[in-house]
């Protein structure tokens, strides 16, 4: 019996190990995309567009500021009243967009349209109809100042085994974001679970049709002090068998912890729980 015993209680350390293992490489890779060349540390502008043409360069009488290393007067981009977004080079002003080198052409919001000017890119982003420039910077100063992430330990406890309950039909919730501007996202049902002694329930959102993951924004009491005040984020998979697994050892920051070009969605109310989730990324800001 003694043997068995001991047999079990290895085999569920070598699980526990094994899990553990998988969350580190996981939360490794986060932090690789992060820092990566096009990460969220790269991002330092957000450039709201208006009809008509708006000038883009370093000099600072510019519509859109960019950093020293792009030339003073490099271009336009023109928004049409059709909603397409063009841009224009200045003569001798050298670009490239997909790898070819251009004058002039067009970027679709939300697309792998990029232009590309040496270290620096610009991209348009659409939110509820409005048109921005994105502009990231592989030399920025917040990339290359960047310490690295802080998380809580891995504790199995916190990768829960909620009752899944879908709704009849899809119903849309709303969801704010930090620049004002509310959403209305589908959501598919709601996750049930008991953490901290507390029966609690979370509504995920589906962030485009036939999107394979469900996508949780929630906030806990753990915030502002020791993780991100705005929130947190967690994917799941889609449910099976009625359960859908919350492992919140992977719950990390929104890009606005990172950058304040972001435009970060915010928890609905009823994502916002009543007990500590002492689990997954912390507050890059905070001193633990």
């Amino acid at each position: 019996m003694t043997r068995i015993v001991l047999g079990l209680a290895l085999a569920a350390a070598v699980t526990s190990g094994s899990y553990v293992s998988e969350v580190e490489a996981w939360r490794q890779k986060r932090e690789e995309r992060l820092k990566a060349d096009g990460g969220w540390l790269s991002v330092e502008g957000l450039f709201w567009l208006e009809q008509g043409e708006t000038s883009f360069g370093s000099d600072k009488a510019n519509g859109i500021v960019l950093p020293a290393s792009v030339p003073p007067r490099a271009g336009v981009v023109i928004l049409a009243p059709s909603a397409e977004t063009r841009f224009r080079l200045a003569p001798g002003v050298s670009a490239t967009l997909a790898g070819q080198a251009v004058t002039e052409g067009v970027l679709r919001p939300d697309s792998e349209d990029v232009l590309v000017l040496g270290p620096v890119t610009i991209q348009v982003i659409d939110r509820g109809g409005r048109q921005a420039i994105r502009m990231k910077d592989r030399d920025s100063a917040r990339r290359r100042g960047f310490k690295g992430l802080r998380w809580y330990p891995v504790r199995e406890r916190f990768r829960v085994a909620a009752r899944w309950v879908p709704y009849a039909t899809p119903k849309s919730i709303e969801i704010a974001s930090i620049t004002g501007q509310v959403d209305r996202m589908p959501s598919p049902g709601y996750a049930e679970f008991e953490l901290g002694g507390k029966h609690l329930r979370l509504e995920p959102v589906l962030e485009e049709p036939g999107a394979s993951q469900l996508f949780f924004i929630f906030r806990d009491q753990t915030a502002p002090k020791e993780t991100y005040g705005a929130g947190r984020f967690l994917y799941a998979a889609p449910a099976a068998d009625g359960k859908v697994e919350l492992d919140f050892n992977k719950a990390y920051s929104p890009p606005c912890a990172f950058t304040p070009y972001a435009t970060c969605p915010l928890p609905p109310k009823q994502n916002r729980l009543a007990v500590r989730v002492e689990a997954g990324e912390l507050d890059p800001h905070v001193l633990h």
